[in-house]
């Protein structure tokens, strides 16, 4: 009886018991509708196959797939209060932060890591949306420094690629004063004549987008990305009128000049590869050639050209 109850019921039971499905198999394009495998998702980089509709990508993956072989190397960044304002509103603002950081396993907003893209050392700085939104606080800022001074420390170009819906209200002005300082951190950056970049994903607003995440030499921006400072209903609310299609998009902004190019999710490596060794490549174009001048007594009085 006990081998019938121990061994062959429960056999039996695991052959006809339902089997549970994991609820995240399957991912709803927000563009068109389309539900896409999981693994078919991760493999297409977060890009929907039917409509090429750029999803949200993890700050984890996003360093994998930008750095040589997927490897890149994270700084500790200085530490921060917590909670300089003693903010409490529903929940405390201390509470707030240990939920987060126990849901993402990350400290803050920002990742900066530094390693070779083509060969070339390069220090990015990246901001992850899953930790509230990507808001930028004190620690934010502080990493945006720690990046800039890593990058005139290695004389390496600088990569930021923002994602954040704005400063952080539960820090208050502390949080307004980050955009002061980081816009004085990537300016040292480019008094050093490096190259400064920003990658704009969506959604880049509020006061980053007001500060360090317009300010690159070159602005790239993913298909999509939702670029601005104020969201379009306040806008429209403010100014009574109604706004252009695709208002704040990339393209849009790609059309009216605020963006230098917008590049699919696939390619960025390669270009971003390609302009960083357009910009920090200090070889001549050709051979010098000593083009003999009338009247000339010798070669040393030729034109180097």
């Amino acid at each position: 009886m006990n081998w019938l109850t121990n061994y062959v019921r429960p056999k039996i039971q695991a052959l006809v018991r339902p089997r549970e499905v994991p609820d995240n198999l399957w991912h709803k394009c927000p563009g068109c509708g389309h539900m896409i495998f999981h693994r078919d998702l991760e493999k297409a980089l977060n890009v929907c196959q039917h409509c090429g509709h750029h999803m949200r990508l993890g700050v984890k993956k996003r360093l994998e797939m930008l750095f040589d072989d997927g490897r890149y190397t994270r700084i500790e960044l200085p530490k921060s209060s917590d909670d300089p304002l003693k903010f409490k509103d529903q929940k405390r603002y201390t509470d707030r932060l240990k939920d987060t950081r126990a849901k993402t396993g990350e400290h803050d907003a920002i990742v900066v890591a530094h390693g070779r893209m083509g060969g070339l050392g390069v220090v990015v700085a990246a901001f992850n949306f899953e930790f509230q939104g990507g808001s930028m606080g004190v620690a934010v800022g502080e990493g945006i420094v720690a990046a800039a001074e890593l990058a005139v420390l290695q004389d390496a170009p600088l990569l930021i690629i923002p994602a954040s819906g704005g400063a952080r209200m539960q820090e208050g002005i502390l949080s307004l004063m980050q955009m002061a300082r980081t816009t004085v951190a990537v300016d040292k950056v480019k008094e050093k004549r490096l190259p400064y970049v920003v990658l704009l994903t969506d959604p880049t607003t509020g006061g980053v987008s007001a500060s360090f995440a317009m300010l690159g030499d070159i602005q790239v921006a993913e298909p999509g990305a939702v670029i601005g400072f104020a969201g379009a209903r306040v806008i429209e609310n403010t100014i009574r009128e109604k706004l252009p299609e695709g208002f704040q998009k990339a393209e849009y902004l790609l059309e009216k000049g605020m963006v230098d190019m917008v590049v699919p999710r696939k390619d960025l490596r390669t270009t971003l590869i390609r302009i960083f060794g357009l910009l920090r490549n200090k070889a001549p174009a050709g051979d010098l050639l000593l083009l003999p001048v009338d009247g000339a007594a010798s070669p040393e009085d030729a034109v180097r050209m």
